[in-house]
């Protein structure tokens, strides 16, 4: 780990190994759970039963057992103040930084609106598939927005999946690699519709008042139905005061998504905040074929929504605009003064809602969220469900799930001081025994259309034969 990655880990928590303070997410059990046949791979049960939707999960819970830890009494500063001359990896931080979630679960939020590759997959038309895929590349990080609580680390072999037969998917990831940390994950349509899959590795970096995480690592969704494959990277994602003042995101970089059996390109602008906020959240771009013409445009928010113009409609709306109403001017006097008076970068004031330009179609409208969101980390409907833990799936789960880690449900600093003890201890026997670690459902490779270094779901997994899986809890 690196001076940049150790630091972000101190301010944020990123790093839980020494993490204080207790958080339980009481383990309260729902009556009702049908009986799955843990010998079907698909997850379905038994000849004549209703099929289960998420490892028998037929209701999902629409709030969580435990509300959220109040951070109004922790500051950053006054931990870090009273560590100066320490090292940054070994700074206590409280757990109520953290969210009770795993980074392999944040992962799967990906899928919450897999409905667009579903849909994308219908589309007889390239461009009508591209508009799609565009969508669901934004959505994929939709779920962020607000979301100022850490993700616990995940230990190294630990798993994580998702069957949600109702959205047509099933879904597994896993820790592959501790120093740096690697996610990898796969996903494919029930219907055979799609396979998406890729490999997780920010590149972080601490800017003072900010911490940046660059992302690494490149995301594959496959159409079957049509030969095609599409590869992009996330954008980079910013948090703000880290160390004093109130906690906000913002999302910026392009984003390209390229479709390798056609040529065709969408190039996404996530616009950074801007000196007056005005750009906050706002994404702009265009689909091009291979020879780059134009041949669509893509605007709107990513807390919000996407919409989609023809070029020429595009440019015409925008030519009236700038001739009714010219843009006021900065003053940099104003700049300079609002600069040198802030202790803390200041939230910016959302603006209002997207411009929608006449004769625009919609791609895509994030989700609301539950009316208690506030009090349970911001969460949405689907993030609220990735954590349940119902009586009898403890059967069907990999020994490794996350679900199972008694410091996300439990007492966490004393499990989280086990647990991290534990991998130590695993470490240092390997190193005696001149052993490394084998990673069970993904193989290092080459990305197939990229030909960039990624990690490959090796198969397998849905057989459910768990006999080889480490202990690690």
């Amino acid at each position: 780990m690196n001076g940049d990655e150790e630091f972000f880990d101190a301010v944020t928590g990123f790093d839980s190994d020494n993490s204080s303070g207790d958080f339980s997410e009481t383990n309260q059990r729902v009556t009702g759970v049908i009986h799955v046949d843990t010998g079907q791979s698909n997850g379905i049960g038994r000849a004549g039963e209703k099929p289960p939707q998420e490892n028998g999960i037929q209701k999902h819970r629409t709030c969580l057992p435990a509300p959220m830890f109040t951070r109004t009494d922790f500051s950053v500063w006054s931990i870090l103040k009273r560590c100066i001359g320490l090292e940054l990896s070994k700074i206590t931080m409280p757990i109520a930084f953290n969210e009770p979630l795993s980074f392999l679960q944040r992962i799967t939020e990906y899928m919450e609106h897999v409905y667009l590759v579903h849909k994308a997959s219908r589309q007889p038309q390239p461009l009508d598939r591209m508009q799609c895929v565009a969508a669901f590349a934004v959505s994929a990080v939709a779920s962020q927005w607000e979301r100022t609580g850490k993700p616990f680390n995940p230990l190294l072999g630990e798993t994580y999946e998702l069957i949600r037969e109702d959205l047509g998917f099933r879904f597994i990831s896993e820790q592959v690699s501790h120093h740096p940390p690697i996610s990898a994950f796969y996903s494919e349509g029930l219907h055979h519709d799609f396979l998406f899959h890729g490999s997780i590795y920010p590149k972080l970096k601490f800017w003072g008042k900010s911490v940046e995480a660059e992302p690494r690592g490149t995301i594959t969704l496959e159409l079957l139905r049509h030969n095609e494959a599409y590869t992009w990277t996330n954008p980079t994602c910013c948090v703000h005061n880290v160390i004093i003042g109130k906690l906000w995101i913002e999302q910026y970089g392009t984003v390209e998504i390229l479709n390798h059996r056609t040529g065709d390109k969408c190039v996404l602008h996530f616009k950074p905040c801007g000196l007056f906020g005005k750009e906050l959240h706002k994404v702009e771009g265009h689909i091009q074929d291979k020879n780059r013409k134009k041949l669509f445009i893509v605007y709107g928010k990513w807390t919000e929504g996407l919409w989609g113009i023809d070029p020429v409609a595009y440019e015409s709306f925008r030519k009236q605009e700038r001739r009714g109403d010219p843009p006021r001017k900065a003053k940099l006097d104003d700049a300079a003064e609002k600069a040198d008076s802030d202790v803390s970068d200041a939230a910016p004031e959302a603006q209002e809602t997207v411009q929608v330009i006449p004769g625009s179609k919609l791609l895509w409208r994030i989700n609301s969220r539950p009316p208690n969101s506030a009090q349970m980390y911001n969460f949405t409907s689907f993030t609220v469900s990735l954590n349940e833990l119902q009586t009898g799936m403890e059967k069907i789960l990999a020994p490794t799930d996350c679900r199972l880690r008694p410091d996300i449900r439990d007492l966490a600093s004393q499990e989280k001081e086990r647990l991290e003890e534990k991998q130590r201890e695993a470490r240092r026997e390997r190193a005696k025994e001149e052993a490394e670690w084998q990673t069970r459902w993904f193989r290092q490779g080459r990305n197939p259309y990229t030909g960039t270094p990624d990690w490959l779901y090796a198969g397998g997994y849905f057989d459910r034969d768990f006999s080889g899986c480490p202990d690690i809890y």
